[in-house]
Parts: C-alpha cells; structure tokens; sequence
C-alpha cells in the first residue's frame, strides 16, 4: 500500500511540473534541436574550409569535434536557463569533476598534448620513416592519441604519442640508403671492381641516381678487403633493391673472375708441442 501512494504522489507531482514547466521544457528541447542543426551546419562549413588549408586530417578533426562541443555547450547551458536550472552551481560542480577526471586520466591527457605537439611541430609525417623508441617503421597515421607505424615484415606498431614526445628520433624521410658490404681477395683491382659496381647501379631502374650511389674501399679484414656499397632508393622500392643489388653483384663478380674470398686463418707451430702430465702422488700437472 505504501508503494502504490508514493507511485501516487510521483506522478501527481510530474503532472504538477509538465502543467507548470511544460512550456518551458518544449522550449528547452527546442533549443537543443536548434543548437544540435547549427552545429553540424557549422561543422560541416568549417570541414569544408579546412580541406583547402594545408593541415593534418588529426588538426581538421580536432577543430571540427571542438567547435560541436563549444556550440551544444552553449546551447545546454541557455536550455537548462529556460528550464529555470541555476547554471553557475552546475558549471562549478562540472569544474570540480573535470579536476579529478584530469587526474585520473593522466595517460590519456598526457598522450593528447603530445599528439598535439607533433602535429603542430611536426618532426615526422605521414609517410616518411621513423626510428623511436627502439621501433622503426614508415608513419600511416598520426591521431591526437598514437602514431602508427608500418614495419618492413608489414606488421602495425602502434606507439602512444606520450613516448615519442621527448624521445631521440631518426627521420629517414621517404628515402633509405642501403648499407650493403661485400668483400673481395687483395690480389684484386680495386679501381675496376669499384667501377662495375657502379655501372650495375646505374643500370638499376630503382637505385636513385640522385642522390648518387656511395661506392668505397672499407675495411681491411683478415681473408679480404671490404668494399662498401651504399645506393639510395624510395622505401617502397627498399627490399626489392637490396636483393636485385646483391644478386647482380654476385653474377657480374663470378663473370669477371672477381674472388670472393671465404674466412680463413693460417696457423703456424713455431716449436714441438710440450704435453703436460699429472704426478701420481696429488694429482696436479707437472711437466716430465
């Protein structure tokens, strides 16, 4: 019986404000309709003018949701003002909420401002290949929150913006140079050896020419002499080249005669091999 009088007294009650308020609440979702129209007619002019501006997708989104927050921000507060809501109380008590939101997503927040450092410095882009963190990749996407990261096995890294930010970063651009040794016998010309191989480089169509191929003596190993080649080419074109560089190497070298030498070691005995023997009485080795 108690429950079925406050069901009672609850719905007298909502009559009582539907008959008093009831105006003002249709003026209230009225408002809000507006509010929610005029936003994505704004977004959508600012989208719009956006595209024409050199800027990153993340910023053109950014703006965009910002603006959508700001204006139904200011339409909630003049509905909630229509339906005889004191607002000043509210915005304080959503002030003291935001504080110790802020302080529980501290990650969250923390890997924002980062994004948003990157996208307005802008130390890499997307497309160009990056080295952070002990990950290397071509850039995909960079978001308000992570960077994304295409490895050569084709694999996605995905890294928090929060661990870029301040760390030592290697920029590759959207070029790579090779790193490739190879090692011929001493008795070898060197000067012509140098030269075949930057006549197979030039006849590659996807070793750069610009910047020019390194082609140089490097070190000086125990079975032979290094020589280091060193061409550029697009990342696309990055394990392609370096297998068709090698390969082509290889073929021109066993056509020239050219020796490739294998790790050898000469070993000379200067005097008789002296075997040590153990004393039948401790134990310990002892010379005859």
């Amino acid at each position: 019986m108690g429950t079925t009088n406050q069901a009672s007294v609850m719905i007298e009650e909502a009559k009582k404000y539907v008959i008093n308020k009831g105006p003002n609440l249709i003026g209230a979702i009225l408002i809000l309709v507006l509010g929610m129209i005029l936003a994505r007619i704004v977004c959508r002019l600012l989208r719009s003018w956006l595209e024409h501006r050199e800027m990153e997708p993340p910023v053109r989104m950014l703006f965009t949701r910002v603006t959508w927050l700001l204006i139904m921000a200011l339409f909630v507060m003049v509905a909630l003002g229509t339906m005889g809501i004191q607002v000043a109380p509210l915005i304080a008590m959503l002030g003291v909420a935001g504080v110790g939101v802020g302080l529980a997503m501290q990650g969250v927040l923390g890997n924002l401002v980062s994004g948003l450092l990157i996208i307005f410095t802008k130390p890499f882009r997307v497309g160009e290949y990056i080295e952070v963190v002990g990950n290397s990749g071509q850039v995909t996407a960079i978001e308000l929150f992570t960077t994304t990261l295409l490895h050569p096995d084709k694999s996605r890294v995905v890294i928090p913006n929060r661990k870029i930010s301040g760390e030592i970063l290697h920029n590759y651009g959207t070029l790579k140079q090779h790193d490739i040794t190879v090692s011929v016998g001493y008795n070898t010309n060197l000067p012509e050896t140098i030269n075949i191989i930057q006549e197979l480089l030039l006849r590659s169509d996807t070793v750069l020419k610009d910047p020019a191929p390194v082609v140089a003596v490097g070190r000086f190993g125990d079975s032979g002499i290094d020589i280091e080649v060193k061409p550029w080419s697009k990342l696309a074109d990055f394990g392609a080249t370096a297998a068709e560089v090698k390969l082509a190497i290889v073929d021109a070298f066993r056509t020239r005669k050219i020796e490739i030498p294998f790790p050898q070691r000469e070993v000379r005995v200067l005097g008789p091999a002296t075997l040590a023997s153990y004393s039948s009485v401790d134990g310990r080795a002892g010379l005859p």
